[in-house]
């Protein structure tokens, strides 16, 4: 049974790849192929459970009930994005304890005004290098695992220039935060600023269609990232096969031409461990009927 802390998925991986999982099936399948931490987007959580843009509009429970359904199912270290912490002090204070007993194994808070956008949109608005600080000075008060990690996701290279970005990371790690998420970043040379400029793990983004380009993993390594992550990869492919079946079940009459691009009952049953159930409850099941 793999460790459940982000710390030692790194010292087996480096880059740790980290696999976005928007639900808990999703989970179980990056874990069958080989990954070794997973990921719970916020993006992820509006859009595929409430069909919601990614503008502030869930809670700290939505992410919870996610979060709980991905740790029950995988012993995997399951980073969880918990965009502004939710409110001041106090309501970043409960999100860091109800994440931990949610069992995710690290999360990460952004600098981004509360009513937050995508990192990779146009017209963000950061809040100021002291208002952040005091938001991880917060989570880390309130941390009740010291294997939990906090990480300072930082969305100021948009608008404030990379010198201005690494004043900010600078002080988040002073102020307690363990990793570095350097958000929207456009050239390996600027991932290797930001990695020179910390003593502190450095994640990269590696989301589809945004401002980051989709850096190999030998180039992220050259560049000095520990941490490397798709935090969509999976769901995106996933909508565009469900929009080719729909469409083929209306257009045909029939699901026979796509049938080939679906997972089979088998498999399924395989990821799921499905017949050690059955078999459980027949064995349930026999010992009831021999009962007198």
């Amino acid at each position: 049974m793999p460790e459940r802390t982000l710390q030692a998925a790194m010292e087996a991986q480096c880059p740790l790849q980290i696999a976005g999982a928007i639900n808990a099936y999703c989970a179980l399948l990056a874990e069958t192929v080989g990954f070794k931490a997973l990921y719970l987007s916020g993006a992820g959580v509006a859009n595929a459970s409430f069909g919601l843009p990614d503008l502030a509009m869930t809670s700290l429970n939505d992410v919870l009930e996610e979060a709980r359904r991905i740790s029950g199912v995988s012993e995997l270290p399951l980073l969880v994005d918990a965009d502004t912490g939710w409110g001041t002090a106090f309501n970043i204070a409960r999100t860091t304890r109800e994440l931990i007993r949610a069992g995710a194994a690290g999360m990460h808070l952004e600098d981004q005004e509360q009513a937050k956008r995508c990192g990779h949109r146009p017209n963000k608005s950061i809040v100021s290098t002291e208002e952040m600080c005091d938001r991880l000075k917060a989570a880390v008060d309130a941390r009740t695992d010291t294997d939990f990690v906090i990480m300072a996701r930082t969305d100021a290279f948009a608008h404030e220039g990379q010198e201005a970005s690494l004043d900010r990371v600078r002080a988040y790690i002073d102020a307690g935060a363990d990793m570095i998420f350097a958000e929207a970043l456009y050239t390996l040379n600027e991932y290797k600023a930001f990695t020179s400029a910390v003593d502190a793990p450095v994640l990269a983004n590696l989301t589809e269609f945004g401002l980051t380009p989709c850096f190999t993993i030998e180039e992220l390594r050259s560049a000095g990232i520990a941490i490397a992550l798709y935090p969509l990869s999976a769901f995106r492919a996933m909508s565009n096969a469900a929009l080719q079946v729909y469409r083929a079940i209306l257009d045909e009459g029939t699901q026979r031409s796509v049938l080939d691009t679906m997972q089979t009952r088998e498999e399924l049953y395989e990821v799921l461990g499905y017949h050690a159930y059955e078999e459980k409850l027949d064995q349930l099941y026999a010992a009831r009927r021999k009962k007198p």
